[in-house]
């Protein structure tokens, strides 16, 4: 079941026709305030859409604000947060995030990480979901077999499903069960931290295309139509890592990159 890219290339539609852009800063590890705020507003004025964070980042305050200090309206952005499973209630907890982001809804809403039972809390996306604080609903580091278990029992499924996922870490399994099953995979740690920015693979493909190593990685995913939240607090950084749209890899680059995996190819999480 193929989700389609939108005309511009630049958004993946959802199974339930919500508009997912490709693109998005991640906010981990940057502290609440104005270190999040300010990569927030550089990230929009930078032209990104879509802007990821979780409970557990304790900065949905400061992405509020910076959803506030730029001049791009609401609905213009994609705004993801995460539940925290150690929480009791999931409607509550979205209810906060709400009110920490100062928003009115959100586009997505995801279970941060699976513990025991598969469907634990969704029961709560679902009225989530039927309520209208979410848009869309989705899991994050759910292996191919917890979400055919999950998908099994439910009456609004998941739409995204995010994991680890780069050159690195391609696991081809789980992303070709996602893909059956209409749910979208989208990649955090797309950069690999920066541990893998000066293998050599990447480096000889990115002095080729003129571009840097990071640009390099998320061009390997959006080409993939796989969404990706590169973190980054600094503003040139940034820019640097919206550059990806204007360029392509070729056949023979990406299967160089392919090869790069160190999962086996893994239907796994995490």
């Amino acid at each position: 079941m193929t989700m389609p890219l939108t005309a511009d290339g630049r958004a993946r539609v959802l199974s339930n026709g919500v508009e997912m852009p490709l693109l998005g800063l991640g906010v981990w590890q940057i502290p609440d305030g104005r270190p999040t705020e300010r990569a927030v507003i550089a990230a929009l004025e930078a032209g990104y859409r879509h802007i990821d964070t979780a409970r557990l980042y304790r900065n949905e305050r400061g992405v509020g604000a910076g959803l506030r200090g730029a001049a791009v309206p609401r609905e213009e952005v994609f705004v993801a947060t995460k539940f925290q499973p150690s929480d009791p209630d999931p409607e509550r907890a979205a209810e906060e995030s709400l009110r920490l982001l100062g928003v009115d809804y959100l586009d997505l809403y995801l279970v941060h990480w699976p513990t025991g039972d598969p469907r634990r809390h969704w029961d709560g996306f679902e009225r989530i979901a039927a309520r209208g604080l979410a848009r869309a609903v989705g899991v994050s580091n759910y292996s191919a077999d917890r979400l055919a278990v999950l998908l099994a029992a439910t009456t609004v499924p998941p739409q995204v499903n995010q994991v680890e996922f780069s050159p690195f870490h391609y696991r081809r399994r789980l992303l070709e069960a996602c893909e059956a099953v209409g749910v979208l995979l989208e990649a955090y740690s797309p950069l690999t931290r920066g541990h893998d920015l000066h293998n050599r693979t990447v480096r000889e493909i990115a002095d080729r295309h003129g571009r840097t190593p990071a640009q390099v990685l998320l061009r390997w995913a959006v080409q993939r139509g796989i969404p990706v939240i590169p973190k980054s607090r600094n503003p040139e950084r940034i820019r640097e890592n919206a550059a990806i749209f204007d360029f392509t890899l070729t056949d023979a680059e990406m299967a160089a990159l392919d090869a790069l995996d160190r999962t086996g190819g893994t239907a796994s999480g995490h």
